[in-house]
């Protein structure tokens, strides 16, 4: 994956370089990207780890999340919202961002370390609707589909569709046997050449006709 400092540029009209695009007034802090990646203008990422040719769209807040290939993250998505410390006196974050209030006193480093640790994970070739949430530790399975508006509390099976508060599956994207065929080919790891020489059977064939030609 290329650092955030190969990264660095403002997202416009054309194609997208291999490198990445960041768009104008994203915040990134403690995140890497792989190739042909997009940050939507505005939007914040911290500690993210964002695969090949996955995007996020205007406004997105990601933090303590893994991003497999190919993920469609629309605007106004949030993944990963911290937490606060509901066991304690107060929900406030005087407690932890102390240094802030205080010149004697630093941040609790380990409130930090714990809420970094708490990662969500989204798999390849997903979409996350727009002004959807995913929890801290939710795995959004490979092939799945978040409903715009939706707040995700628990793991999303692969090639599922979700939606509501809390989400719930309301049908499969792909059968079960279609999807864990379409898990095996895994063709989110084919080399940018191949993806190209079969962008024709890409965009005409059904996903069962796609598998029964490339599946070995």
């Amino acid at each position: 994956m290329a650092s955030t400092e190969q990264q660095l540029g403002v997202a416009g009209p054309g194609k997208t370089p291999e490198a990445g695009v960041i768009g104008e007034g994203a915040t990134v802090v403690d995140s890497s990207f792989g190739r042909y990646t997009e940050i939507g203008q505005g939007s914040r990422l911290m500690n993210v780890e964002l695969g090949d040719y996955s995007y996020c769209d205007r406004y997105a807040d990601l933090a303590n999340a893994v991003v497999g290939k190919f993920a469609n993250i629309a605007s106004f998505v949030r993944i990963g919202a911290t937490d606060h410390p509901l066991d304690k006196a107060t929900l406030h974050h005087f407690i932890y961002r102390s240094a802030k209030y205080w010149d004697d006193i630093e941040d609790d480093a380990d409130w930090f370390a714990k809420r970094h640790a708490r990662r969500a994970t989204i798999g390849h070739d997903t979409w996350i609707g727009h002004a959807a949430q995913v929890k801290p530790e939710v795995t959004v399975g490979n092939g799945a589909v978040v409903a715009s508006g939706a707040i995700v509390t628990k793991d999303v099976p692969a090639y599922a569709i979700v939606a509501g508060v809390p989400a719930r599956v309301i049908r499969l994207r792909q059968p079960a046997g279609i999807a864990e065929r379409m898990e095996n080919l895994a063709w989110w790891d084919w080399d940018h050449a191949v993806l190209r020489e079969r962008m024709d059977d890409f965009r005409q064939l059904s996903a069962e006709a796609f598998l029964e030609r490339y599946e070995s």
